[in-house]
């Protein structure tokens, strides 16, 4: 391999969920951030989370309705 193109390598980064949850892990820089983990994602939970307050097929037939 040619020497110094590869970029730094992090064993111990720190990566924040949204939920809070923190975790280490191997990464090319040292944090990060992500939206949904498994302490918070609905299939490994078993609780289901509606964010949507407007339905999407409510807001598509009003907007459809506009165009007419």
């Amino acid at each position: 391999m040619k020497k110094d193109i590869h970029p730094e390598y992090f064993e111990e980064a720190n990566v924040t969920c949204a939920c809070g949850a923190e975790y280490k892990m191997g990464s090319t820089s040292e944090s990060g951030s992500i939206a949904i983990c498994s302490a918070c994602h609905p299939f490994f939970t078993g609780q289901q989370k509606f964010v949507d307050t407007e339905g999407r097929v409510d807001r598509f037939r009003r907007r459809y309705e506009k165009a007419n």
